[in-house]
C-alpha cells in the first residue's frame, strides 16, 4: 500500500514538467505560427474563375452603329442616366431627359459625343462624361450565300471591310463554287450590283474590284458551270468547267476514251441562242461552254 501511494505521488509531481517540456524536433518542424498561416493565406495565388467564352465584338473604334445593335450608355456620376438600349430600325434610341437620339451610322466615339452634347445643351449635366459599350451586334451585317464553306450573316467589324475580308470570314468558296461572285445592295439610296472575279482579288497586287462593303450587302457565289461527257469515256459524268477549258481538256477530265472509243469521233450537243440543242462535230481545241454535252463514239476499227 505504501509503495502504491509513493508511485502515485511521483507521477503527480512529474506531470507539470512533461507539460512544460519543449516539443520534439519533428513537432517543431511541423508547427507553424498563426501569423505565418495568415500571411500564407493572403499571399497564396488564387486560381481565376472559369469564364465562358463570348463571341468577339467588332472594333468599337471603327464600328458604326446600326439597327438592332444593343448598347449600354453610362454617364459618370449620373447613375440615373445609365441605361441599356437597342438601336431601332430608324437608327434612334430613347434616352432619359433628351428623348430620341439618332445614333444609326455613327461610330461609338461619335455617339458618345452626340449624347454628351445633348445633355450639356439641355442643361442637365454641366460636364457629361459619356461612355457607350457595344453589347450585341445586330446591325451593319453582310449576308454571304451560295457556294461558300460557311454561309450566313457576318458583322462589319470595321468601316473598311472589303469583299476579300468577308469571303475569308465565310471560309472561301467550295470546290463546286464559281470563280465569280455577285455583290448586291444599295449605294446612295440606289440599287447596287457588281460582278467580281474571285481569283483576281488575290492574284492581282491591287484589285479595284475589292470594294468596301456596306451594311445590308449580299455576296452570292453561284454554282460553277458544268459540262457533261458520256459514251466511250473512262469516267463519264458531269464536271466543272475550268477557265479556258478546251474539248481536249474536257476529254482528259473524263479519263480519255476507252479502248473502244476514239477522240476523233466526238459529238457535241450545245444549245443555241434560241435554246435549241444543236449537234456538231467539235475540234479538240474548241472551248467548252456551260451545259455542253460531249459524246465519245466508238472507234471504226
Amino acid at each position: 500500500m505504501t509503495r502504491y501511494l509513493l508511485s502515485t505521488l511521483l507521477c503527480v509531481a512529474v506531470a507539470p514538467l512533461w507539460a512544460q517540456s519543449p516539443p520534439t524536433p519533428q513537432a517543431a518542424q511541423t508547427a507553424v505560427p498563426p501569423s505565418s498561416v495568415q500571411a500564407a493565406a493572403t499571399t497564396a495565388p488564387v486560381a481565376p474563375p472559369s469564364v465562358a467564352a463570348t463571341p468577339a465584338l467588332p472594333n468599337s473604334q471603327d464600328y458604326r452603329l446600326g439597327a438592332g445593335d444593343a448598347i449600354g450608355v453610362q454617364v459618370y456620376q449620373s447613375p440615373d442616366l445609365s441605361i441599356d438600349a437597342r438601336v431601332s430600325e430608324s437608327g434612334v434610341i430613347s434616352y432619359p431627359l433628351v428623348g430620341s437620339v439618332q445614333l444609326g451610322g455613327l461610330t461609338i466615339a461619335e455617339a458618345e459625343k452626340k449624347i454628351a452634347d445633348a445633355l450639356r445643351s439641355g442643361g442637365f449635366v454641366k460636364v457629361p462624361q459619356v461612355n457607350i459599350v457595344l453589347r450585341q451586334v445586330r446591325g451593319n451585317q453582310v449576308a454571304v450565300l451560295g457556294q461558300v464553306s460557311r454561309p450566313g450573316r457576318f458583322p462589319l467589324e470595321t468601316f473598311n471591310t472589303r469583299v476579300s475580308d468577308m469571303l475569308a470570314a465565310a471560309g472561301g468558296t467550295t470546290p463546286t463554287g464559281d470563280d465569280e461572285l455577285i455583290v448586291t445592295g444599295q449605294r446612295d439610296g440606289k440599287p447596287f450590283r457588281k460582278v467580281i472575279d474571285i481569283p483576281a482579288l488575290f492574284l492581282n497586287a491591287k484589285s479595284d474590284d475589292d470594294i468596301v462593303l456596306a451594311g445590308g450587302d449580299t455576296l452570292y457565289v453561284n454554282k460553277a458551270p458544268m459540262f457533261y461527257i458520256y459514251g466511250e469515256a473512262q469516267r463519264p459524268g458531269p464536271y466543272r468547267i475550268e477557265r479556258g477549258m478546251t474539248v481536249m481538256q474536257a476529254l482528259a477530265q473524263g479519263g480519255g476514251p476507252t479502248v473502244r472509243g476514239s477522240q476523233n469521233r466526238l459529238k457535241l450537243h450545245r444549245r443555241d441562242a434560241s435554246g435549241k440543242v444543236v449537234e456538231t462535230t467539235p475540234n479538240l481545241n474548241d472551248l467548252v461552254r456551260p451545259e455542253d454535252v460531249i459524246y465519245v463514239r466508238e472507234s471504226l476499227f
